[in-house]
């Protein structure tokens, strides 16, 4: 009697735990974790005055890091706000021309109106007031004619103040700001060096939230839906560890299984790739292989 007991506490336990698993015992897919890795580069050309990152730096969007040499660009700065002064004088004095012009013609108008007036009341003659008309035109004609030779000072001016602008903006462009919340996975450069625009300087990852992709069959694609939370194991030193996960993407169309893959039947199979988000502890590294349980309920 006592033998039948322990045989049927051994067969209890035995389909607990098959229970506990999917159906053959095998995780739902396979697959590798994932960053979005940006490459910082450099958006002036120069000499790095300063750099202070080391791979492994946590870094906050909008940190300092450095600074490309600006002395040229402030001596080519300073250079164009003189020759705007000079061209400035030479406009002053056309402007100038154009004032006494201005009080010229004011007053003709004045002049104007005071000869149509007498017109009206019989004082004054027709001719009086075509003079002040005509000199009306002239005066009109002689601002036009110095707005004219004015034009390309005017031009000229513009055009350094958008040079300037452009100056501006690339000092700006020299101070080397932290795009985003990140970890430094590598560093291109070093202080000292000779960087140029578009050259790389580091690449960053914000490794907070990792991503697992994993090739599914289409069987597969009935059980999963965005949103929808999953168990993520990896190996650890004596049993799997589990993350809880949320599928993020899933793929709209089939393409061949990876290379990853080695055998030959899963070589030749169609897979879906899906994506699942899962926290990182600081324990997921990029490229570490993880195994994905759909049924959560039953995989813990």
């Amino acid at each position: 009697m006592k033998n039948y007991n322990d045989i049927l506490g051994i067969m209890l336990l035995a389909t607990t735990l098959f229970s506990c698993g999917n159906d053959n015992g095998k995780a739902d897919g396979y697959g590798n974790f994932e960053a979005t890795e940006v490459i910082i580069s450099a958006e002036n050309t120069g000499k790095l005055m300063q750099f202070d990152l080391n791979e492994g730096n946590k870094l906050e969007k909008g940190q300092w890091i450095g600074y490309i040499d600006t002395i040229p660009l402030s001596l080519k700065r300073d250079q164009l706000i003189v020759s705007k002064a000079v061209i400035s004088s030479k406009s002053k004095g056309v402007l100038s021309q154009i004032a006494v012009l201005n009080s010229r013609l004011k007053t003709a108008k004045t002049n104007k109106t005071r000869a149509e007036n007498l017109l009206k009341e019989n004082a004054g003659t027709l001719k009086q007031l075509d003079d002040v008309t005509g000199e009306i035109d002239v005066i009109r004609n002689q601002i036009r004619s110095v707005e004219i030779q004015n034009a390309p000072v005017v031009n000229e001016l513009k055009s350094i103040d958008i040079q300037l602008k452009q100056i501006d903006d690339q000092i700006l462009k020299s101070k080397i700001l932290n795009p985003i919340n990140g970890t430094v996975l590598t560093k291109y450069a070093e202080p000292n060096e000779i960087t140029a625009f578009g050259k790389p300087l580091y690449k960053i990852a914000n490794l907070n939230t990792m991503e697992l992709r994993v090739y599914v069959s289409e069987t597969q694609l009935d059980n999963l839906r965005i949103g929808q939370e999953v168990t993520i194991k990896i190996d650890d030193a004596e049993v799997m560890k589990s993350y809880k996960g949320t599928m993020s993407w899933i793929a709209d169309e089939a393409e061949f299984t990876p290379k990853i893959i080695q055998t030959k039947e899963e070589r030749v199979a169609l897979v879906y790739a899906v994506k699942i988000k899962v926290n990182n502890d600081g324990g997921l590294k990029i490229g570490m292989p993880a195994e994905l349980w759909i049924n959560n309920e039953n995989n813990n």
